[in-house]
């Protein structure tokens, strides 16, 4: 966890929590408790509204991470950060060429794409971005009450 110090025209960070797991199963679970856990540390209980959106939006990031982003012998990175009025989840794979489909495509009856409504339901805003050739960021802010 670090601290980010006012930059103008950027936000003010206030924590940040940062790691690199397997693209695998067991990585996408831990992704989940581990954000669970540490959104416990900054004060939000679990029980809380905020804490389940968070932690069902980083959960089904992180599935998406190793289902749709994984490469063989590459981790994905989860990361989080409390912001003023919100928490930031961010999901970076190794497949930058794969890009989200809209979710409005999404058909009730199949489940390709459902993940993407839930992100949609629960996050305020969400988004991708490729800052390199070799990865891809898939983020989520939830407002924390």
């Amino acid at each position: 966890m670090s601290s980010r110090s006012h930059v103008a025209g950027l936000r003010l960070t206030t924590a940040e929590f940062d790691i690199r797991l397997s693209s695998t199963p067991r990585g996408a679970r831990l992704a989940r408790r581990l954000a669970e856990q540490q959104l416990a540390v900054w004060g939000i209980p679990y029980d809380s509204g905020s804490a389940r959106a968070v932690a069902l939006v980083a959960a089904e990031l992180a599935s998406n991470a190793i289902t749709h982003g994984r490469l063989p012998g590459r981790d994905f990175r989860l990361a989080l950060a409390l912001l003023p009025d919100a928490v930031r989840i961010e999901v970076t794979d190794a497949r930058p060429e794969r890009l989200l489909p809209n979710p409005s495509s999404a058909r009730p009856d199949t489940a390709a794409g459902l993940g993407l409504l839930l992100i949609d339901a629960y996050a305020d805003c969400w988004g991708c971005t490729t800052r390199d050739a070799y990865t891809k960021t898939v983020w989520a802010e939830v407002v924390s009450a």
